[in-house]
């Protein structure tokens, strides 16, 4: 008898097929054992969602799927909506360039409690509203590092979900079009980055992240280099744009969020402080809004 996973898999790939779809993600944290022992449609690969970082994922993958490796999407460490997981997976494989604006997806999830997979979703990226907001734009971070992004946004997700010692946290990352963002922002404190060498102030240095834990407390923004360099903290950005294409009710962080994006090529995350929701915004527009994650 077929194991209620290989049927979901299965299935998966048929809806996959009949949709044309560009690619099949699979949630493998909730998987018993990382088996995908069903073939996936032509075209249409199977792209890993977990939790796991990249060693603890690599030492689970059998040897037949260590090609996959590449391609996985690596969410942040915190129970999320599947909504939530679903959107930064998907937002993550734009990111990296596995999929592109106006593919059709399959996104298989499930309860890791469980180790069940037990939904089935095609995504449409260029009509799925609630996926991303706002189809007015070019390519996702075309001028950041997808590591970069992927680091910015999963630290933003954890600052959303746990804050600073028990207190929530409002904060903006600038990414890319550094110069630009520079020239149209203003320091606001003394820049607690400066005179620390590159590899010191680089987000992909793990050791930095605790660093900018305790400097999201401060005003201001976060300039960060399409690299990733970590420029400077504590800056006020230019709010100029087109303030009446953003919702009612948003503040001054997110009007400054998407005023810099609007005048620059920069990519921008924003924590609301209220409510814990992270914005991402590109041209001016939000481009995906992601709920408060649960917190365990």
């Amino acid at each position: 008898m077929k194991s209620t996973n290989k049927v979901m898999l299965e299935n998966a790939c048929r809806v996959a097929k009949s949709a044309r779809a560009k690619a099949v993600f699979v949630l493998v944290d909730a998987l018993d054992h990382i088996v995908l022992d069903v073939e996936a449609p032509k075209g249409c690969p199977f792209i890993p969602v977990t939790r796991r970082g990249p060693d603890e994922i690599r030492e689970s993958f059998p040897e037949e799927l260590r090609g996959m490796l590449d391609r996985t999407i690596h969410i942040p460490k915190i129970d999320m909506t599947r909504m939530g997981t679903i959107k930064i997976g998907v937002m993550l494989a734009l990111s990296k360039r596995l999929i592109k604006l106006g593919d059709k997806i399959v996104f298989l999830t499930g309860s890791t409690e469980m180790a069940t997979l037990d939904s089935i979703l095609i995504i449409d990226t260029a009509r799925e509203t609630e996926i991303l907001t706002t189809q007015a734009i070019g390519g996702i971070a075309d001028n950041v590092k997808s590591e970069v992004f992927q680091e910015a946004l999963n630290l933003s997700i954890e600052l959303a979900s746990r804050g600073r010692e028990g207190k929530p946290i409002g904060t903006i990352f600038v990414l890319g079009d550094e110069d630009k963002v520079m020239q149209l922002s203003k320091q606001m404190i003394i820049n607690p980055f400066k005179g620390y060498t590159e590899e010191e102030r680089n987000i992909l240095n793990p050791t930095l992240k605790e660093t900018l834990r305790e400097f999201s407390a401060i005003d201001g923004a976060f300039v960060i280099s399409g690299d990733g360099l970590v420029l400077t903290a504590g800056r006020y950005l230019s709010t100029a744009g087109d303030n009446e294409s953003l919702p009612q009710g948003l503040g001054a962080r997110h009007i400054a969020a998407a005023g810099i994006t609007a005048l620059t090529r920069a990519i921008t995350i924003a924590i609301s402080e209220s409510t814990g929701d992270v914005r991402i915004f590109k041209d001016g527009k939000i481009l995906m809004e992601i709920e408060k994650p649960v917190r365990v």
